[in-house]
């Protein structure tokens, strides 16, 4: 029975379904994000200088560190840099994608929460995010090389629907547990998303050895088989969680009523206080997490991870996170979610301070051994911190407004995303990798410092004071009706 991550919960059906949402969209997070779709845009659909195979070769040994840069011939030395320009362009068009789009999802996540709450919409609003993100993501099969407008235009509306999406999806955790519970149950959540990535990559490096797909210019069908998978993943979701309960509120007007919940959330009433610093802290190491999804392929490559060995090094990430995910389920209830935060926020900081260290001691890469180890300390760190952190936001969000504040939580998480990649896209081109590597540790350290201000009983409190106080307003409502 402790094999059975669903055995003694009330309701296994329901969260077994809940958690196939999270493995259905690990292919976009994945695929598309993190491995793939980053690569194949800053390496095929940016133009790229046209190099002699000769040439190449020689400047694969610079970048192994077996040739010196100083004793290569001239035109060797021209072509390195022309790659090394091409390369950074590539990366600042990913960082502009990524950005925008999760700009946009900032400006939208809280409004479309309230909204959702007050019309009980949460559910379709899940699985209407959820198909349109799986029919854009099978279009970018059409993308091709030098087609960066076609690439922007099919992948920013694709990322904003699956980012929105995920906000509803978090938004169903306090339904299908209850307090006791809500720890396990989202660390359940974050494996099955983990258990889903692992089988994509099996899938992916199976058919790049079987189908001499390893080069990014036959990436194509990843992207179709991607949106497929996503498709044929949501429908146990769809079809087992139960719809939202009646709308909140009657208003006839409920994009007003929607914009002042926002206005009123924002403004910080004092009854959410600890939650309001909770997303403060959340919001600096955000920045962290969300640049390291968005580039931890595009870094690989900078250590000389090419290829099937790049899917391998992200299939160890992808399993290190897995376990994290596993064992904070045994823990996190009894220590708590800030606890559990902390402890993954200084496993970030050492493992960042980690890749510094590598970059300033071999510039053009090295040995990748060092890499791989440090890999194990990022993906442990990227599986606790994203479970602990929502179950913070469950355990502080009342439960009549669930939408609305993990929309909040989705804005705040977007938000850090947009500046934090565009931030990192920027100080990689103009100042090099190093100083990038430098602000991504300070984006953790910043978090850990914030949230050791966060009281998480106080913030317990005042979620479930305003739960007694919207019950204490509907039954008055149902008496006056009466």
């Amino acid at each position: 029975m402790k094999l059975n991550p669903f055995h003694g919960l009330p309701n296994p059906r329901e969260v077994w379904a809940w958690g196939m949402f999270d493995f259905a969209n690990q292919s976009f997070t994945l695929l598309i994000i993190t491995l793939l779709f980053s690569v194949y845009v800053t390496r095929v659909v940016v133009p790229q200088p046209v190099v002699d195979p000769a040439i190449a070769e020689q400047i694969a040994l610079i970048q192994a560190n077996e040739l010196a840069k100083e004793q290569a011939p001239q035109d060797v030395q021209d072509a390195l840099v022309q790659a090394q320009a091409a390369e950074a362009r590539g990366k600042f068009v990913w960082s502009l994608m990524q950005g925008s789009s999760l700009l946009v999802v900032v400006m939208l996540s809280p409004f479309v929460g309230a909204w959702a709450d007050i019309r009980g919409k949460r559910k379709m609003l899940l699985m209407g995010t959820g198909v349109a993100c799986g029919v854009l993501t099978c279009s970018l099969g059409f993308v091709g090389p030098g087609m960066v407008i076609l690439a922007a235009s099919l992948y920013i509306p694709a990322n904003i629907c699956y980012q929105i999406g995920e906000n509803f999806l978090a938004s169903f955790l306090p339904d299908v547990c209850s307090r006791r519970t809500i720890g396990r149950v989202s660390a359940i959540g974050w494996t099955m998303g983990y258990v889903g990535a692992l089988s994509l990559l099996a899938i992916v490096v199976t058919a790049m050895l079987v189908f001499g797909l390893k080069d990014p210019t036959h990436w194509r069908a990843f992207f179709v088989f991607a949106g497929v998978w996503f498709l044929l993943g949501i429908i146990a979701p769809g079809v087992i969680l139960r719809k939202d309960q009646a709308p909140s509120s009657r208003t006839e007007r409920p994009l007003r009523e929607a914009a002042r919940r926002v206005r009123r959330t924002l403004a910080g009433a004092s009854e959410f206080g600890q939650l309001r610093r909770f997303l403060i802290a959340f919001l600096v190491y955000g920045f962290g997490v969300q640049t390291f999804i968005a580039f931890a392929a595009i870094i690989a490559q900078d250590f000389n991870f090419t290829d099937v060995l790049l899917v391998a090094f992200t299939a160890q990430l992808t399993i290190t996170a897995g376990i994290a995910a596993v064992v904070t389920s045994t823990f996190q209830d009894r220590v708590g979610a800030k606890a559990t935060v902390l402890f993954y926020l200084c496993v970030w900081v050492v493992s960042c301070l980690a890749m510094v260290a590598m970059s300033v001691i071999w510039p053009h890469g090295g040995p990748q051994w060092p890499v791989w180890v440090v890999g194990n300390g990022l993906g442990f760190a990227l599986g606790g911190i994203g479970t602990a952190s929502r179950s913070m936001v469950g355990r502080l969000t009342p439960g009549h407004r669930t939408a609305e504040f993990f929309g909040l939580w989705g804005m705040v998480y977007k938000f850090a995303g947009a500046l934090g990649v565009l931030g990192f896209g920027a100080v990689a081109r103009f100042a090099g990798e190093t100083a990038s590597l430098v602000l991504l540790a300070c984006f953790f350290a910043g978090g850990l410092i914030l949230i050791l201000r966060v009281n998480e009983t106080q913030g317990v409190r005042q979620a479930r004071r305003a739960e007694r106080l919207h019950a204490a307003e509907v039954r008055t409502l149902a008496q006056a009706g009466d």
